[in-house]
């Protein structure tokens, strides 16, 4: 497949259309460049192969001229935010370089463990009856005690770092040199020139989850605590913390942690504690997927009482089914997973309502999270679902009217403390 068959088709041109139309001169943020793009935060959630659906809502809004500042995620999401932020400038359009990338990889790569874990995802996958998808669960059973995963993760840290390569990024001081390259004549509408970096709010927020602390970490920003020199980090390790499924990849572990009195401050300052490990910081570090703990970071870049210049958007995959049918052990071990990666985030947009103005759900039915070898008509089907609710969203999302509703919710807490 390559990128023209999703450019060029018809369903994907009648959505663009759509968003020409509708949207030509409409206002999503109060943040502007000479160009006449307009910024916005973006914040997107973890769900495995769903994630080609995040590829085709960034690539209608880029149509529509957005451009993300903050731009955030976990797992799927924070793969999709980490080649936001690698394949251009804030100001530059990133869609095609992204559609390229996808349309060239066969993700089965990213299944890399040995035959017995590939067989027994295939037959997962595929829908196998209980008897045979046991013979196999037992196949691997050692892949599990000896490595706590089936597969290494080492195929997916190769693409991605490979893609940096390419884009001449070799460590984060590097992307984040890209990443804060301020757009020309960056300003608000009511005319404050956005000229640091402070002001503009540029920033990368992947979520992972160091389970050896039980620390939600938000990378790059909290890298301190696991790396000496955070700059010169290939920022592929971060994105491999984030995205590493429980028993799907092996753990992600950083070892040789920095130690002294500068890191246990760094652990007081950005984790509210200090992990004891033999009367000093953590040696040693183990991660998961940071789905376990926010799936849907959407918190990310909120400031309370305070109107923003520009609005957080978020894309969720997957639809909100809140009441789960338990009918076994499986479903009982499925509806506690669920609960633990949503339960944070559906507690921030209750207690945050104007946040559902923001939220684009992407139902993502019919498409199978970890179907790693999901044919390129699948592919394509989920890139136009996300395109389309993409449009679905800019056509109905009112800037104007969503700043009264933060006003009066500012307002409202104000008043009550």
């Amino acid at each position: 497949m390559d990128t023209a068959t999703i450019t060029n088709n018809s369903d994907l041109k009648k959505i663009l259309e759509r968003v020409r139309q509708e949207c030509g001169n409409k206002e999503f943020s109060d943040i502007v460049d000479d160009n006449g793009h307009q910024y916005v935060d973006l914040v997107m959630e973890g769900g495995g192969m769903l994630g080609i659906a995040l590829v085709g809502y960034t690539y209608v809004l880029e149509q529509a001229g957005i451009r993300f500042l903050g731009i955030g995620g976990t797992s799927a999401g924070s793969i999709n935010a980490l080649l936001l932020a690698a394949l251009g400038t804030p100001a530059e359009a990133k869609g095609e370089k992204l559609l390229a990338e996808l349309a060239n990889k066969n993700f089965f790569d990213f299944v890399d463990g040995d035959s017995d874990a590939r067989d027994f995802i295939e037959s997962w996958v595929e829908g196998a009856g209980n008897f045979k998808l046991a013979f196999k669960a037992a196949q691997v059973l050692d892949n599990l005690q000896n490595d706590l995963g089936l597969n290494p993760g080492a195929a997916f840290t190769a693409w991605i770092h490979d893609i940096l390569q390419r884009e001449g990024i070799s460590n984060y001081g590097q992307m984040r040199s890209r990443l804060e390259t301020i757009p020309d004549g960056l300003r608000t509408r009511q005319g404050e020139v956005l000229n640091t970096i402070d002001k503009a709010g540029m920033r990368l927020a992947l979520i992972a989850a160091d389970v050896s602390t039980e620390t939600k970490v938000e990378f790059p920003k909290m890298a301190c605590l696991y790396w000496g020199d955070p700059d010169k980090v290939n920022p592929a390790q971060f994105v491999r913390a984030s995205m590493s499924i429980p028993y799907f990849f092996h753990p992600f572990r950083v070892a040789n942690l920095p130690q002294g009195d500068a890191a246990r401050a760094n652990w007081e300052k950005y984790a509210g504690f200090i992990p004891a490990d033999e009367g000093g910081v953590p040696r040693d570090a183990l991660f998961i997927d940071g789905g376990v703990m926010s799936n849907f970071p959407i918190d990310v870049f909120h400031t309370p009482n305070l109107v923003p210049t520009a609005p957080t958007f978020g894309a969720k995959l997957e639809l909100d089914h809140r009441r789960k049918k338990i009918d076994g052990p499986l479903g009982l071990l499925g509806a506690i997973f669920n609960s633990a990666r949503h339960t944070l985030d559906y507690d921030f947009i209750h207690r945050n309502p104007d946040y559902r103005h923001l939220v684009t759900w992407i139902p993502a039915e019919g498409f199978n999270w970890l179907d790693f070898n999901m044919s390129d008509e699948k592919k394509i089907a989920l890139f136009l679902e996300g395109a389309r609710k993409a449009a679905d969203f800019l056509c109905g999302f009112n800037w104007p009217n969503y700043k009264k509703i933060r006003e009066t919710a500012v307002s409202q807490a104000v008043v009550g403390k």
